[in-house]
C-alpha cells in the first residue's frame, strides 16, 4: 500500500468546497482545508505508485478550484 499527501493551491475563496468533494473520491482517506502556502491537505492510499497517480491525476486535479498540486508519498526509512 502506498500513501501519500496531497498539498493543494485552490482559488481563492474555493478551499472548503474542494476539499469537501475531494473527500468523496475513493482512496482518500482524509481532506481538511488549512491556512499558509496550502489551502487543502490531502492524504491517499493506493495499491501501487501507478494507481496513487492515476488517482492524482485523473480524479484529484480534475476537481474544480484547484489550481496547483504537489504529492508528497510516505516513504519508511
Amino acid at each position: 500500500m502506498v500513501h501519500a499527501y496531497i498539498l493543494i493551491q485552490t482559488e481563492v475563496g474555493k478551499a472548503a468546497a474542494v476539499a469537501a468533494e475531494i473527500s468523496t473520491i475513493s482512496g482518500v482517506t482524509s481532506s481538511e482545508d488549512v491556512t499558509g502556502p496550502y489551502d487543502v491537505i490531502v492524504k491517499a492510499a493506493a495499491e501501487t505508485v501507478d494507481q496513487l497517480g492515476q488517482l492524482v491525476v485523473a480524479k484529484v486535479q480534475n476537481v474544480e478550484g484547484i489550481t496547483r498540486t504537489l504529492t508528497c508519498p510516505v516513504v519508511h526509512l
